[in-house]
């Protein structure tokens, strides 16, 4: 079998590119946020719309995140075949057309139809624009590029909710779609313009097998936590949908262990960092993916606030995010990898337990302070799970470590959403004087799983990524 090469050739940005390429990836990061997140609150004005059930317009949300479940494990492969330049245009001009093709859509089947084109595009935009952020700059400006490119993901949840609310009352639910095409068509010109063309230096093959099987594992198991979550599906078709899912992946496994290049390489794993940051950014996700669904249903659900004042009480989460990103670089300068993961883990995992301390009598800006504490804490642990994750990889493992570190990503917010939507559902009880109780339970049981995540972080090395900042000049300005 011809053997799969990802070497890539040297890069070297112009001043100007180097500063506009990160707002780039930002930007459609931040596109990709929003549109996971703004469409929940359209659903009940499309199904009015369109003449549907709204029960049936969860196959709206769920062809968009299969698709996207399905086509991550190939991202780095096609970015090497294709190069990263003719990749990202393609995956922005696509989920634009798919934002046009849905609010153009006259029926649910026409609908799911174009949020399938959407996720052909949403699945390659983020892993292709990482992976040419990882390659492009040296490592001792990863921190605070990676940074700056994933807050946006941390705004579009806070945001889209309460978007998507307003457009719905104030205009109509196409405009949720209609408002990707500026920015998506100046970001696909931008990308043409300022995205550098990094691709394999050698023969690409793509694991088709490793493919099949990895993308099978991903659909059944993103099909069970929904299950178990929104769509509700009995638990004995979840536990067969999770073990088919489980079964597929120990497949994919012993195949990857037989051949030369797999798409993931069980490999990678030997980098301790890798392993660490991987399996962490799996479980610490649970509380950070539950937090964006569970509290906007806490104020309005349990404590009665209305959308409007509910959509603002989240506001210090988003801009504590922004002030708390800049204080990424030198902390972990300061303090190192392990030492910032582990103590950031256990306090986050602590602040979303004292969410259960909220209830009517709670003073409103102490509220507001409690979130904005938590929002700069969770911002600093995105920065820092995702940069250690990737830091100590050598460029022949980029692609494939950054293809897997999207699919946990990916994986893991479904699970936050799945996992607190079931705790949610088993606490609560007919009466509506439970609903609190059931959210404290559920915010306790949340914020005991992260805490249990820091003990995947103190694996790492004591001295995680300052081998890097030994061996390469310090050019953060």
């Amino acid at each position: 079998m011809e053997a799969r090469t990802t070497m890539v050739e040297p890069v070297s940005l112009d001043a100007r590119t180097a500063r506009l390429l990160p707002w780039l990836v930002a930007v459609a990061f931040f596109m990709q946020a929003l549109d996971a997140t703004i469409l929940n609150t359209a659903l009940p004005a499309m199904a009015r719309d369109l003449a549907e059930d709204p029960l049936r317009m969860q196959s709206v949300i769920i062809a968009y995140m299969l698709t996207v479940a399905l086509l991550i494990p190939a991202s780095g492969w096609i970015a090497d075949r294709f190069g990263t330049r003719r990749v990202f245009f393609g995956a922005v001009l696509l989920f634009s057309l798919g934002s046009l093709f849905c609010a153009l859509s006259t029926s649910l089947p026409q609908l799911v139809v174009a949020r399938v084109v959407q996720g052909f595009g949403g699945a390659l935009m983020m892993p292709v624009g990482r992976l040419v952020v990882l390659r492009a700059y040296p490592r001792t400006e990863l921190v605070r590029i990676m940074a700056f490119i994933t807050l946006p993901g941390l705004l579009g949840p806070l945001i889209g909710p309460t978007l998507g609310g307003w457009l719905v009352e104030y205009a109509s639910w196409h405009w949720i779609f209609l408002i990707n095409l500026p920015v998506g068509l100046l970001g696909a010109l931008a990308a043409w313009r300022f995205m550098p063309d990094l691709r394999g230096s050698g023969p690409v093959r793509l694991d088709l097998l490793g493919f099949l099987l990895f993308g099978a594992s991903m659909v059944l198991i993103t099909i069970a936590l929904e299950g178990l979550g929104e769509l509700q599906l009995p638990h004995v078709r979840v536990l067969l949908l999770l073990l088919g899912g489980l079964a597929c992946l120990a497949a994919y496994w012993l195949h990857a262990v037989q051949v030369e290049q797999p798409l993931f390489a069980p490999s990678l794993f030997r980098t301790r960092t890798f392993a660490a940051g991987i399996l962490g950014n799996l479980f610490s996700r649970l509380g950070s993916g539950a937090l964006p669904f569970l509290t906007p249903l806490l104020l309005q659900v349990a404590l009665g606030y209305s959308p409007a004042k509910a959509g603002m009480t989240m506001i210090p989460l988003a801009l504590s995010a922004m002030i708390a990103k800049p204080l990424a670089k030198p902390l972990l300068d300061r303090l190192g990898y392990r030492r910032l993961l582990l103590g950031n883990t256990l306090l986050l995992g602590a602040m979303i337990a004292s969410l259960a301390l909220i209830d009517e009598a709670t003073p409103y800006p102490l509220l507001l302070l409690h979130l904005g504490l938590l929002g700069a804490v969770n911002s600093m642990q995105f920065t820092a799970m995702n940069t250690v994750t990737l830091l100590d990889l050598d460029d022949h493992q980029a692609s494939s470590g950054n293809g897997l570190l999207s699919v946990v990503m990916q994986l893991s917010m479904s699970l936050g959403v799945a996992v607190a939507a079931a705790l949610l559902g088993g606490f609560g009880k007919p009466d509506a004087t439970s609903v609190l109780t059931a959210f404290h339970a559920t915010y306790l049981c949340v914020g005991a799983v992260t805490l249990l995540a820091a003990a995947i972080f103190f694996q790492l090395p004591p001295d995680s990524g300052r081998v890097v900042r030994r061996l390469e000049p310090d050019i953060d300005e």
